[in-house]
């Protein structure tokens, strides 16, 4: 009873064997998955000191400055964080510029700041600029004592 083909010749099979490809395909995912965020921890970036020279603007600026308090000025009068949003998209500088001079104490933690620049940009500031104080030569040698 005929188990097999007459001539009892085996048949090639001309399929591609794919089991080994899945396997290594997985490994390489699996790879991937763990070392993918582990190369976003930071950047170890090593700027050079210079100094700034003074910007002159006849017109004035529109300055949003933030005390160490967090309390809020525009353009010299106090606003609520709440409020900051309404009184920039109803200023008329922004209106016409859409830029924003931003000024914060040197103490201040970064998310204050990009807190009140992601709101600028909310209410429709397209260009936002950070203010220094160009007098600040000795705070750089105190940044550079301070690192390891």
């Amino acid at each position: 009873m005929g188990m097999g083909k007459a001539g009892g010749g085996d048949d090639l099979n001309s399929e591609i064997n794919v089991t080994p490809f899945v396997d290594v395909m997985l490994v390489l995912l699996i790879i991937f998955m763990i070392t993918a965020p582990m190369m976003n921890t930071g950047v170890d970036l090593d700027l050079p000191p210079i100094t700034a020279k003074n910007i002159e603007d006849p017109e004035g600026k529109l300055v949003l400055s933030i005390a160490k308090n967090n309390h809020i000025f525009l353009g010299g009068t106090q606003v609520t964080w709440k409020d900051l949003e309404a009184k920039l998209k109803t200023n008329e500088r922004v209106k016409l510029e859409s830029s924003l001079y931003i000024e914060a104490d040197t103490n201040l933690p970064y998310g204050v700041v990009v807190t009140a620049m992601a709101i600028a940009r909310n209410a429709g500031v397209v260009k936002v600029m950070m203010l220094t104080d160009p007098s600040d030569e000795m705070n750089i040698e105190t940044l550079d004592k301070s690192q390891p």
